[in-house]
């Protein structure tokens, strides 16, 4: 054998057997389990990785959270009680989707308040800047046609 088919061959083993590693096979009693599962562990985030869900992770949290949200979903909880289970565990960092209360209020308000000044001092400036150019400018303009009308009629004879 070639030595570039043996490591052909040892990258298609390795390979195969990577992936074969990362899924998990999980047993659900009907559909609704198995669907209820894949969008808990889309919405969780991982309290490690931080910008990553828990489906996606391979962080040692992840894999325990992913190990609960199975169990809890086996013990026949509502996608409501998993929610409040894993928020209460790991706190509203967890769920993608922050809940409105007094300490997330500022989340859901400051980038309407952004916004709002922006346009505030978008309207302040022009405003200034039309009642500027219209009282500064005219009157240098009209002192400076004058001038220059004055030179013209001096040089002609």
């Amino acid at each position: 054998m070639r030595p570039l088919s043996v490591f052909a061959l040892l990258c298609w083993v390795l390979f195969s057997s990577v992936n074969a590693y990362s899924q998990e096979v999980l047993q659900f009693d009907n559909e609704q389990q198995r669907q209820l599962y894949q969008q808990l562990t889309a919405e969780l985030r991982c309290p490690q990785c931080q910008n990553q869900n828990i489906a996606d992770s391979h962080a040692v949290v992840s894999v325990d959270m992913r190990g609960k949200t199975y169990q809890l979903i086996r013990e026949g909880k509502s996608r409501q009680q998993i929610l409040d289970y894993m928020i209460n565990r790991y706190g509203d960092f967890v769920h993608y989707i922050p809940p409105v209360n007094r300490y997330t209020l500022w989340l859901w308000l400051l980038p309407l308040l952004v916004l709002l000044a922006l346009l505030v001092t978008g309207i302040v400036r022009r405003s200034r800047q039309a009642i500027g150019s219209d009282a500064a400018i005219q009157p240098t303009s009209e002192a400076e046609l004058d001038q220059l009308i004055a030179r013209y009629r001096s040089k002609k004879p």
